[in-house]
């Protein structure tokens, strides 16, 4: 037992220390977790035989993580997929098998050998990509979608590989290893082992439709009944024990675990208890994969690296080339275009975590000799190791060159002046400029995104493209001649220099300037902004209101509620302002700012309170209108109610 201690503390160490450091120096979790194997287990030696036997365990955190992408995925949603998931999943995967099969036959390996080699090579790393596509804010984008499509399918493609496999055992491997393998197979637990092919079809056939009939109908009750009990510990049992389950029952038949997983998040993705399962998963997903990831990296073996630098760099290499010239064919042939075309090249262009699951399947049935698979479990490894690194090259060189790149059109003549000059048109700046266009306002509008013109010019609008933050830009634009300067763009330090500028050359131009948030704000103000918002204090503010007048509040007490809170907030912004600027330690939250801010959370919530109870407000921003006003409206002038 202390032999299990000392591992455990040894591992956590490890992630607590290596993460993030990784995290600080921008490499992100994933490459800190495998850092932190290296370190433990091929560097130090802390950790020995036991990393194969805890990546078995680890390999849970992909299961739980694949449950967690099929609950955000409605079966809706999947349907709509279908063209994505075929088509970019069914490509990349053909054409990836074929040309790696096609290799390993140039290298003379037998059909069998090289198309298993294939099928392994075929598929990425669903763990390591998306885990850093959530944390570096990319799922949403084109690329990151598109690599979603394409790992999801390579994952439900597993089972179709699972089948094959055994069809390719090598005779010679089967005679060398037949009284081992019937041992094995004697204590292996396995449903569909032995039988007739079209009874194991039929058993793994109703092992799904039960997994899909029974976690529609089933889980709700049980569901129910557990948070009657309200002990948030039992539900988090009961989230690990359908988990559990399903992986076990997938593992009895033959199939994926991971994948009965994913069904099973699924046909929950539907239901009300979904986000308390997402919640109490959560942390246990995050625990494993970064054990996984640990695991991946202490298991890394020196000595065949050593006696094979050469064939294990080049075959490193040459996978990652072939699975990334596959992919930035497809992205063109798809018409993924820009950063995303090489988000979704790069970011698949590794060996994946089931490549481990083929090679133990692949050698449990005879396909792969061993001193091939020790040989391709590196290829697989140091390719996962390598693919932070692609990232931070997506992130350093390819975002980089393309903003430069759009940059680099030729800025549009600006030939008419305005009274107005807007600088962005975002949503932000897009209101603004509706607004003064309605009340015949002349506005003259720049932006840098050229997608971003291009699509206000669309809608019938008249816009720039040019770097509102250069001078002679905003000469031309007629920033000289005009009553106002509105800067509405989201760049805080561009923002702040813009500022900064025209106040100097343009003295009697009123400034006003969209703030990110209250130090920004004050920042602006600083440097001279006749008027400065934050981008979310109107929003959020009228949001709390919907949110009181939803729970019945009478609208009347709302909006004098929200005027107290603006008026209070107006009051004290005087106040706060002064005590940022006269900080002298340069952070800007001093403990007089500090108390000062306290004491504006405390009289904003005595202002609100006594409005509550105060039947006379002096708050006249909105007041009940007298009693029986409606009578003495003229009948077409009466609400609908009133007429009545």
């Amino acid at each position: 037992m202390t032999g299990y201690f000392l591992y455990a503390f040894i591992y956590l160490v490890a992630a607590v220390i290596a993460v993030p450091i990784a995290k600080r120096l921008g490499l992100g979790s994933v490459l800190g977790y495998l850092i932190a194997g290296l370190v433990i287990g091929p560097i130090f030696g802390l950790v020995g035989d036991e990393t194969v036997a805890i990546q078995h365990f680890a390999e849970f955190g992909v299961v739980m993580m694949l449950f967690l992408v099929g609950l955000e995925l409605e079966p809706r949603s999947l349907w709509a997929m279908k063209s994505k998931l075929m088509g970019l999943g069914g490509l990349q995967l053909a054409l990836t098998t074929a040309f790696i099969t096609g290799v390993a036959l140039l290298l003379e390996q037998p059909f069998s050998i090289a198309l298993t080699i294939g099928l392994i090579f075929a598929l990425s790393s669903t763990a390591i990509v998306l885990q850093t596509l959530q944390e570096k804010g990319l799922q949403k984008t084109e690329g990151g979608k598109s690599a979603f499509s394409v790992l999801l399918f390579q994952d439900i493609a597993v089972i179709p590989m699972l089948a094959l496999i055994p069809l390719l055992a090598i005779p010679e491997l089967v005679a060398a290893g037949g009284e081992h393998g019937a041992a094995e197979s004697h204590d292996s637990f396995n449903l569909v082992e032995g039988l007739a092919p079209w009874a194991s079809g039929l058993v793994i056939i109703s092992s799904i439709a039960f997994l899909t009939i029974g976690g529609h109908y089933l889980s709700r009750p049980l569901f129910k009944f557990v948070a009657a009990s309200g002990l948030r510990e039992i539900f988090t049992a009961t989230a690990l024990m359908l988990i559990i389950g399903i992986a076990a029952l997938m593992g009895l038949v033959g199939l994926s675990p991971a994948l009965g997983a994913f069904l099973a998040g699924v046909v929950l993705a539907n239901s009300e208890f979904r986000h308390e399962l997402e919640a109490n998963i959560e942390p246990f997903k995050g625990l494993l994969l970064g054990l996984f990831f640990i695991t991946v990296g202490a298991g890394i073996n020196f000595s065949v690296l050593s006696e094979n630098p050469m064939l294990i760099a080049g075959l490193t290499v040459a996978v990652m080339l072939v699975k990334a010239i596959v992919l930035f064919i497809i992205a063109l042939i798809f018409k993924i275009k820009g950063t995303n075309k090489w988000l979704f090249t790069l970011s698949l262009a590794q060996a994946g975590e089931f490549g481990f699951v083929l090679l133990s399947f692949a050698s449990q049935n005879y396909v792969l000799p061993n001193d091939i698979i020790s040989v391709l479990s590196l290829v697989v490894a140091i390719s996962m190791f390598l693919t932070p690194g692609l990232f931070i090259l997506f992130d350093k060189a390819i975002i980089p060159r393309y903003k430069n790149a759009k940059s680099q059109r030729d800025e549009d003549v600006i030939d008419e002046k305005g009274t107005v000059v807007i600088a962005g048109i975002g949503r932000f700046g897009q209101i603004i400029n509706r607004l003064l266009a309605a009340n015949d306002v002349k506005t003259v509008v720049l932006d840098i995104r050229s997608e971003q013109i291009d699509l206000f010019r669309r809608f019938g609008n008249k816009a720039y493209f040019g770097d509102a933050s250069k001078p002679d830009i905003l000469h031309t634009a007629g920033a000289h001649e005009a009553s106002l300067l509105v800067i509405a763009i989201d760049d805080r330090e561009t923002a702040a220099e813009m500022v900064k500028y025209a106040k100097h050359a343009f003295p009697n131009v009123k400034v006003l300037a969209r703030a990110f948030d209250r130090g920004h704000g004050y920042r602006l103000r600083q440097l001279g902004a006749d008027f400065v918002v934050s981008e979310t204090y109107h929003s959020a503010l009228e949001m709390g209101a919907e949110a009181l007048r939803s729970l019945n509040i009478h609208p009347f007490q709302v909006e004098r509620q929200k005027m107290a809170y603006k008026n209070i907030e107006s009051q004290q912004n005087d106040v706060l302002y002064h005590a940022w600027v006269d900080d002298a330690s340069g952070e800007r939250v001093d403990n007089n700012y500090l108390k000062l801010f306290s004491e504006l959370e405390s009289l904003i919530e005595d202002a609100l309170k006594a409005d509550l109870h105060d039947k006379h407000s002096k708050m006249r921003g909105w007041t009940p209108p007298p009693k029986g006003y409606a009578e003495k409206l003229a009948p077409d002038e009466k609400p609908d109610n009133a007429k009545k």
